[in-house]
């Protein structure tokens, strides 16, 4: 089963690509915190990449602002491609299934959605 839950912090607005109905996409990043601190005591961050189809990608990009809290239900997929040198490159993204609004950022005030 190949399935992943991902909440964090939106880094940028969704830009929605594509005019077609059958081919909107968005890519959005998501931050997040680790759980456990190095060993300077910090909190390191993940920037994790999804990738948004059609109904998905609309709603993303009329909805979410720079800073909300995203809660991102989908599965893992890795993608190759080839570097200029020749070398076969892997990049892993979450293909989003689901998203919902954990929380909504207005400049310095977060605002709770109460998401069940």
């Amino acid at each position: 089963m190949n399935h992943v839950i991902i909440v964090g912090r939106l880094t940028a607005t969704p830009e929605l690509l594509g005019v077609d109905t059958d081919n909107m996409r968005a890519t959005i990043t998501i931050a997040v915190k680790r759980t456990y601190k190095n060993q300077n005591g910090i909190y390191e961050t993940d920037f994790i990449r999804c990738l948004l189809w059609n109904g998905i990608a609309k709603r993303a990009s009329e909805m979410y602002k720079k800073g909300d809290i995203l809660c991102v239900h989908g599965r893992l997929q890795v993608q190759v491609y080839e570097s200029e040198n020749q070398e076969r490159k892997y990049y892993t993204e979450v293909i989003a299934e689901q998203v919902s609004l954990v929380s909504s950022y207005k400049g310095n005030e977060v605002s709770c959605q109460g998401q069940n």
